[in-house]
């Protein structure tokens, strides 16, 4: 059935729909208040305040920005391995060897090593080849021409032991029965790499010796 406005009605406000009911809202309950943590007094507060870490830079830094700082040792014992001067000094067959190390296929000036003729400036000695007991004074005289400090490298059987010839009796039984040597080379005779490890083996005990100093041993 249409309804027309005629005979549209209005409906009472007894017949209207109750609006639902809101509950009232519950208060909330404050938390237990914990119990309260004694205070320094006021005249120590400000004593006891923590202090915040603020990274400092150092007073030289702040003078000469971007200078390195690092032990005068650690210097010195880099530039003494980064510029060792071996002796050209050659007794037998592995000088043959030593003088091919210094050619340019292997390029010892890319470490430092640079030969030099003269004891005077020379703080490397390589005795190559076999050392008879007449040679062994001028071996030991030209050790003594060396300045400080100085380091021997024992290239090739013959300069270690006596190699081959160890039972002759005008060979030295090792060129350490009369100096003092760091790096010994085995083989007969050693191949050019053997002396260039025993370049680098010099490098890394010249830089303990550095660290030896620094700890005051």
């Amino acid at each position: 059935m249409a309804v027309t406005p005629d005979t549209a009605t209005t409906a009472s406000p007894e017949t209207e729909t109750p609006a639902p009911e809101v509950a009232p809202a519950t208060p909330e309950v404050a938390p237990a208040s914990e119990p309260a943590v004694p205070r320094e007094h006021p005249n120590e507060a400000p004593v006891l305040t923590p202090i915040t870490k603020h990274p400092g830079t150092a007073l030289y830094r702040q003078v000469l920005p971007g200078v390195m700082q690092v032990p005068a040792d650690l210097v010195l014992g880099a530039a003494r391995k980064s510029s060792l001067w071996p002796m050209t000094f050659g007794l037998a067959c592995c000088a043959i060897e030593m003088i091919g190390t210094y050619m340019a296929h292997y390029d010892l000036d890319r470490f430092g090593i640079v030969p030099w003729p003269s004891p005077r400036q020379s703080d490397v000695m390589i005795v190559a080849g076999t050392v008879t007991k007449k040679m062994a004074p001028a071996v030991k005289l030209l050790y003594e021409q060396m300045p400080n400090p100085k380091w021997v490298i024992s290239m090739g059987a013959c300069a270690t032991n006596g190699g081959p010839y160890t039972r002759h009796d005008r060979v030295l039984q090792g060129v350490d029965k009369v100096i003092p040597v760091d790096v010994y080379v085995p083989g007969c005779p050693p191949r050019p790499e053997a002396l260039i490890d025993s370049f680098l083996a010099l490098q890394d005990m010249i830089m303990e010796e550095r660290s030896a100093e620094g700890r005051g041993a």
